[in-house]
């Protein structure tokens, strides 16, 4: 079985993007912009937005250049914004958002870029597997 509905599900492009987490119990976002850039998190009660609100929960990520470098993990307070600088090996940066973080009622959550990076939504743990022609549409 291949890993698309097995392990994971995906959004390629999913800058301000609302990504349920119904059938997922995490997302990890990709996040990119060779000129650096910020990205925040907001957690929302449903596909429209409702409520929408950041969601201060990461305290770590991960930067590489973007183009298959070595990982190096940075830390933080609890914020819902991640930046990267653009300097050379913070291209990129990943982080993982897992559905118990969400307040109670809330059921999405987004990443959105302040400039014109680039986002992918990786959906993992899931919750049933599934052919990939069988997986729900996620928007």
């Amino acid at each position: 079985m291949d890993g698309l509905g097995r392990v994971f599900n995906v959004i390629a492009v999913a800058d301000g993007v609302l990504v349920p987490l119904r059938d997922a119990t995490a997302v990890s976002f990709v996040c990119y912009l060779g000129a650096g850039d910020t990205f925040t998190v907001q957690e929302a009660e449903d596909a429209a937005g409702t409520g929408a609100a950041d969601l201060d929960v990461v305290d770590h990520y991960y930067t590489s250049d973007g183009v298959g470098g070595a990982w190096a993990e940075q830390t933080q307070t609890a914020d819902a914004a991640v930046t990267i600088s653009g300097a050379a090996g913070l291209d990129c940066a990943v982080f993982t958002v897992h559905a118990e973080e969400l307040s109670d009622g809330f059921t999405h959550v987004k990443c959105t870029s302040t400039s014109t990076g680039t986002v992918v939504a990786i959906l993992h743990d899931l919750a049933v597997q599934r052919t990939p022609q069988n997986l729900a549409a996620l928007v």
